[in-house]
C-alpha cells in the first residue's frame, strides 16, 4: 500500500476497521485474481476457481472454531436484522413460546420480531439499569418446554458482552454473535444456533455467517418461503443463488490473518491487553471519565464511556476527530463515546486513543 497513505485511527462500530495485511492482498489479486485475468468479483459463483474460496472459508471456519460434524455453516445476507425474523419463521410455532435475553437494542429488535410468529417472552431484562450489565445466568429462569432460548453475546451500543454462556439443557440456545465472534474461544456445541453479520470481525458488511446444528434444519417450518428456509443453504452449500462472492473472499483472508497470528486464543489476549488501556484510563481518571458498562460485564470489543459534563464530551469528541480517531461517538439512541476495539484495530490506535484521553484531561480536567 502507498507509504504516503496515513491510515486513520478506525474506532467504527461497524462497517469496522479491516486488517491491513487483507487490505493489502485484496487489492494486489482485485484485477488478476490468482491467474484468472478477473477480479474475484467478476468470477462466476459456480466456477472453479470460486468454489475454492468459497470451501475454504467454510474449512476454516470449522477448524478455528473446532465446529462439530453434526453442524453446517453457510453464508447468508440480509444481516443480522434478517436472522431476527428468520429465526422464529424458522423455529417459532404460532402455539409455542420462546425466551428472549434483553440486554439491549438488539436484543429488543429480535424480540419484536418473533412477536410475529409466536409467542416470545422476556426471560430476563436489564432495561431499568440502562443495559449496564449482563443478568447473571442463575436469574434466567426459562421453561424446558420452550422453542429456544435467543441471547446477544455483545451488545455494541451498550458495552456489555457475555463472559460465560447458560447451559440450557434440552432447549436449543441461539447466540447472535455479530459484534463478538472470532474475538475468543468459545465452545459451539453449547448452541443450536449462531449468527453473526461479518463486518464488525470477519469482513465486510454483506455477509452473514449462520453455523446451526443439523437437528434444528430438520425440524424447521417447512411452509415459508424459500430463500427464508436454513435448509435451502444448507443442501446447496450456500450456493442456491448468487452468494456475496467478495465478502466471502474476504471472509477466509481475514481468517487466514487470524490463523497466522495464532488463532482465537491469542486474538483474545491481544483484545484484552488493547481494551484494557483504554478502560484503565477511564478507572484511573478519579471521575473524569466514567463508563457505562458495570465492571463484571464490560465487553473487550465496544468501551462505551461518559465525560463529566456533557459540554467537555462535545469537545472531547471534537478533538479526538481533529487528532485522527474516527468513529468515537456513542450510538446516536444513548449518546456518549464509544471506542470499537475489534480485531483489527491495531495495539497502538488503542494506545494513541489512550494517551490522547489522558492528555485530555490534564488539559480539561
Amino acid at each position: 500500500m502507498n507509504s504516503l497513505i496515513q491510515r486513520a485511527f478506525n474506532f467504527n462500530a461497524g462497517p469496522s476497521a479491516l486488517p491491513l495485511v487483507v487490505l493489502e492482498k485484496a487489492q494486489n489479486e482485485l484485477i488478476d485474481f490468482r491467474g484468472t485475468g478477473m477480479s474475484v468479483m467478476e468470477l462466476s459463483h459456480r466456477s472453479a476457481a470460486y468454489e475454492e474460496v468459497h470451501n475454504q472459508a467454510i474449512s476454516l471456519l470449522k477448524e478455528m472454531l473446532s465446529i462439530p460434524a453434526d453442524y453446517e455453516v453457510l453464508f447468508l445476507q440480509g444481516g443480522a436484522s434478517l436472522q431476527f425474523s428468520m429465526i422464529p419463521m424458522n423455529f417459532l410455532k404460532p402455539e409455542e413460546k420462546a425466551g428472549y435475553v434483553m440486554t439491549g437494542v438488539w436484543s429488543e429488535k429480535a424480540f419484536e420480531e418473533a412477536k410475529l410468529f409466536g409467542n416470545p417472552y422476556q426471560v430476563s431484562c436489564t432495561k431499568d439499569n440502562q443495559y449496564r450489565h449482563i443478568p447473571k445466568i442463575d436469574e434466567l429462569n426459562f421453561s424446558p418446554n420452550d422453542a429456544y432460548l435467543h441471547i446477544t453475546s455483545n451488545n455494541t451500543i451498550y458495552g456489555t458482552q457475555w463472559k460465560n454462556f447458560p447451559d440450557t439443557g434440552d432447549v436449543p440456545l441461539i447466540a447472535d454473535m455479530s459484534s463478538d465472534i472470532f474475538s475468543k474461544p468459545f465452545d459451539v456445541s453449547r448452541f443450536s444456533l449462531i449468527y453473526a453479520g461479518a463486518q464488525k470481525n470477519l469482513g465486510p458488511s454483506g455477509v452473514t455467517l449462520a453455523i446451526i446444528r443439523k437437528d434444528m434444519i430438520e425440524k424447521a417450518s417447512s411452509s415459508i418461503p424459500t430463500m427464508l428456509k436454513y435448509s435451502t443453504y444448507s443442501k446447496n452449500n450456500s450456493l442456491y443463488n448468487t452468494p456475496p462472492t467478495f465478502g466471502i473472499y474476504m471472509i477466509g483472508e481475514v481468517l487466514n490473518w487470524i490463523k497466522d497470528l495464532g488463532g482465537l486464543s491469542e486474538m483474545n489476549r491481544r483484545n484484552e491487553e488493547k481494551a484494557n488501556l483504554i478502560y484503565d484510563t477511564i478507572d484511573q481518571s478519579n471521575g473524569f471519565y466514567f463508563g457505562h458498562a458495570e465492571i463484571e460485564s464490560r465487553s473487550l470489543m465496544n468501551i462505551t464511556f461518559r465525560l463529566k459534563d456533557e459540554e467537555l464530551e462535545k469537545k472531547f469528541l471534537s478533538e479526538a476527530k481533529k487528532e485522527g480517531f474516527i468513529g468515537v461517538n456513542g450510538h446516536r439512541s444513548v449518546g456518549g463515546c464509544r471506542a470499537s476495539t475489534y480485531n483489527a484495530v491495531p495495539y497502538e490506535s488503542c494506545k494513541a486513543f489512550s494517551d490522547f484521553m489522558r492528555q485530555f484531561q490534564v488539559l480539561n480536567g
